[in-house]
Formats: structure tokens, C-alpha cells, sequence
């Protein structure tokens, strides 16, 4: 005998919504920038509301600042269309910066030696949620 398995199978308007407090994320993914100096920046705006993370990061003479900025811009975009959230009352809970993968070049050098260089990647995960930071 085959028995019919009598769960449903989830369509894409069945989605389950997020609760009123459950944070909501953006992430950039293989930014060719190394991690270290994605963390210099990403201290900065941590535990801050959007206006003030914004306000920093578009006087900042950084190159991550840029990339930081639209990472957060996307994780307000997702609250606001698919959580019906304010950005009023949002504010960054986390930022973490993790290493991407490392592309290896060689260059050469003296004597017939070669010389690596490691060109650095990085991905950028934010997270925001409802509230005053605290």
C-alpha cells in the first residue's frame, strides 16, 4: 500500500510572516573588499537607528561606508515592504562582517622568485530590529 503523505506542500502566499518583534536582515554577499576594513565601519553604526547610521556613514571617506549604507538601505527596504515595518523605530541589533573567499595572484619578483597577493573578499550581514537601542 502507498500512503499519501497529508501534508500540503507550502505555496509562496502561504509564507509564514515574521512576528511583530523578529528582527529582519539584509545581506551582501563577495564585496571586494577585505573584512578588516569592513569592520572598521561596521563598529561604527552598530547598535545605532537607521537616521543616525546613515547620517555617519555618508560623511565617512571610506570605501566599505558605501557599501555598508546599501547594505542597510536593503534591510530597511525589506522591513518596510515585506514586514510593514517603520524605519522610525528601527534600529541595527547586528553587523557582522565575514570573510569571502580569497582569489591568489602571483606577481613576479626579483631573482625568478614569484610574490602572492591575496585579493580579499568579504560578506556583510545586517540586521535590524524594531525599537530603541539599548
Amino acid at each position: 500500500m502507498t500512503f499519501i503523505m497529508a501534508e500540503k506542500k507550502k505555496k509562496k502566499e502561504d509564507k509564514e510572516e515574521p512576528e511583530e518583534g523578529q528582527p529582519v536582515t539584509a545581506t551582501a554577499k563577495y564585496v571586494r573588499i577585505s573584512a578588516r576594513k569592513m569592520r572598521l565601519v561596521a563598529d561604527t553604526v552598530r547598535g545605532k537607528q537607521i537616521a543616525d547610521a546613515q547620517a555617519a556613514l555618508a560623511f565617512s571617506t571610506r570605501a566599505a561606508a558605501r557599501v555598508i549604507g546599501k547594505v542597510i538601505a536593503s534591510a530597511v527596504a525589506n522591513a518596510e515592504n515585506n514586514h510593514d515595518m517603520s524605519r522610525d523605530n528601527l534600529f541595527i541589533s547586528s553587523i557582522f562582517v565575514n570573510e569571502g573567499p580569497t582569489l591568489k595572484r602571483y606577481r613576479p619578483r626579483a631573482m625568478g622568485r614569484a610574490g602572492q597577493i591575496r585579493k580579499r573578499s568579504s560578506h556583510v550581514t545586517v540586521t535590524l530590529a524594531p525599537g530603541k537601542e539599548g
